[in-house]
């Protein structure tokens, strides 16, 4: 593992972004897995910037979130496919049909739908980089802390603390989905490299229990310390507690 702890979010964003170019400036067809919520956002504006002065080229890259909620179509504001559009999409070269975000209606077999993400990340040649963020309560996408883990992509009940911590994002606590699809640890952890990104001191428990505590489904970060290639990137708030 390697460890870098840096000064502020800024600076975080800066060498995430850093290394998601030099990825991509390696290898074209690059394929990418990554995530939404507040951290990645400095990353991406960055990777958008670097896009604009010609530095990287997404025409080739492919790229699969983490996760997605049920219930919300794919033009909600708040449905991570139009988080992607808005955060780095439609601001870069990538095709339509190189970026995979998983999406279940009613009408659809949730089985059906996360078998099928799983044969297009294998169709793709595998991640070469997932990018991650951390939960307060240690979930890495949608897994969440419990007795046991998926291994694969699957549906998932959120839990109230994760429908809490995301509703900020909405009018209110009712707007929240409960459910969503999201890769399994076994789907992450098959990445060539990953890349977890953490910033802010509510965030610093669940970095000391990852990291410096015993490995458990009840903290599904916890199990990233077993990944052969991991950087850690945090600001100083995040790693206040190790």
């Amino acid at each position: 593992m390697d460890l870098e702890v840096v000064d502020n979010y800024s600076v975080m964003s800066e060498i995430a972004a850093n290394l998601v170019a030099g990825l991509i400036q390696e290898k074209k067809n690059a394929v990418l897995g990554l995530p939404t919520g507040s951290t990645p956002e400095g990353m991406y504006a960055h990777l958008v910037e670097m896009f604009r002065e010609g530095i990287i080229d997404f025409n080739a890259v492919v790229t699969f979130n983490l996760d997605e909620y049920v219930g919300l179509a794919p033009g909600h504001p708040q449905s991570y496919h139009q988080y992607m559009k808005n955060k780095l999409f439609d601001h870069v070269n990538i095709k339509q049909e190189n970026y995979n975000i998983p999406y279940f209606h009613d009408k659809n077999d949730p089985g059906k739908v996360c078998e099928a993400y799983e044969k297009s990340i294998k169709a793709a040649g595998g991640i070469d980089l997932q990018v991650l963020g951390l939960g307060v309560n240690g979930h890495i996408g949608f897994n969440e802390p419990a007795p046991c883990l998926h291994t694969s992509t699957h549906l998932v009940e959120l839990t109230e603390e994760t429908v809490k911590a995301n509703s900020r994002f909405f009018d209110s606590l009712d707007q929240v989905p409960r459910k969503a699809i999201t890769m399994g640890m076994g789907s992450i952890m098959g990445a060539n490299k990953i890349l977890l990104l953490v910033s802010g001191e509510k965030k610093a428990k669940a970095v000391r229990k990852s990291f410096r505590g015993l490995i458990s489904t009840e903290n599904p970060a916890s199990f990233l310390q077993l990944h052969r290639n991991l950087v850690v990137i945090l600001d100083r708030e995040a790693a206040s507690l190790l």
